[in-house]
C-alpha cells in the first residue's frame, strides 16, 4: 500500500488535483481497496504516503496509520484497532467483573459503617472511597462495554458508527455487516474456546475484510432480493 519512490515523486510533482486523483485510482486497481472518500476519491494518507486499506485511518496521536482503527484510547495509551480490538474488549469485560467483585465484597463493610461498627476513622474513609470508585467505574465501563458489544454485533468501528463508510457504489452503513454470528467471528475468530482467552484469534491480516455486498452477490437468493422488491413496488405503482 506504500507508494514506490517513483510513484511518490510523480504524485508530489503533479500540481493538478484531478491528475493526482487519477494516479491514485490507477495505483489502487492492483490493491484490495473498495472504500473511498466522501468525494469518491481513493483514500490516501499524505503523512504516511500510502493508499489506505479499507477501514484504516491515520492517528494524529500515534502519528501512523492504524489498521481497522476504532479510536485512540488514553487509558491504554495506544490506538485500538485490528491487532488489539479483541484484547480491548476483554480488558473492558475483566474490568467490569473486577469492579463488581470489589463493590460486592466491600459492601458488607459499608453496612457496618452505617451501623457504627467500624471504630477506625481511616477504615471508614477507605471503605467509602473504595465503594464509590468501584461503583462509578462499574457503571461507566458497563456502558462502554455495552456500546462496543453493539458495534461488534454490527461489525462496525467507532469511526464507522459516526461516519458512514463510502464504497465504490456509494455510502453504505452496513457494508461490513455479515450477520450476528459472523460479525462476532470477525473479532474473536471461529474457535469459541479462544474467545475468552487473551490470545490473538482474529481472522485476516487487517488489510482487507469480507463485505456484505460480495456475500450477497455470491448468493443468488440474496442478490435477487432487492431487485425483486423494486420490481414488486413498480408493479404496485402501475
Amino acid at each position: 500500500f506504500h507508494l514506490s519512490y517513483t510513484d511518490k515523486e510523480r504524485y508530489e510533482n503533479e500540481e493538478r488535483p484531478e491528475v493526482q486523483k487519477q494516479m491514485l485510482v490507477d495505483m489502487a486497481k492492483k490493491l484490495p481497496v473498495y472504500t473511498r472518500t466522501g468525494s469518491g476519491a481513493v483514500r490516501f494518507c499524505d503523512r504516511c504516503h500510502l493508499i489506505k486499506p479499507d477501514r484504516c485511518h491515520h492517528c494524529s496521536v500515534c502519528a501512523m496509520c492504524v489498521l481497522k482503527m476504532d479510536h485512540h484510547c488514553p487509558w491504554v495509551n495506544n490506538c485500538i484497532g485490528f491487532s488489539n480490538y479483541k484484547f480491548f474488549l476483554q480488558f473492558l469485560a475483566y474490568s467490569v467483573l473486577y469492579c463488581l467483585y470489589i463493590a460486592t465484597t466491600v459492601f458488607s463493610y459499608f453496612i457496618k459503617y452505617w451501623r457504627g461498627e467500624l471504630p477506625s476513622v481511616r477504615s471508614k474513609f477507605h471503605v467509602l472511597f473504595l465503594l464509590f470508585v468501584a461503583c462509578m467505574f462499574f457503571v461507566s465501563l458497563v456502558i462502554l462495554f455495552g456500546y462496543h458489544c453493539w458495534l461488534v454485533s454490527r461489525n462496525k468501528t467507532t469511526l464507522e458508527a459516526f461516519c458512514t463508510p463510502v464504497f465504490t457504489s456509494g455510502p453504505e452503513k452496513n457494508g461490513f455487516n455479515l450477520g450476528f454470528i459472523k460479525n462476532i467471528q470477525q473479532v474473536f475468530g471461529d474457535n469459541k474456546k479462544f474467545w475468552l482467552i487473551p490470545i490473538g484469534s482474529s481472522p485476516g491480516d487487517g488489510h482487507s475484510f469480507p463485505m456484505r455486498s460480495m456475500n450477497e452477490s455470491q448468493n443468488p437468493l440474496l442478490a435477487n432480493e432487492e431487485p425483486w422488491e423494486d420490481n414488486e413496488d413498480d408493479n404496485r405503482g402501475k
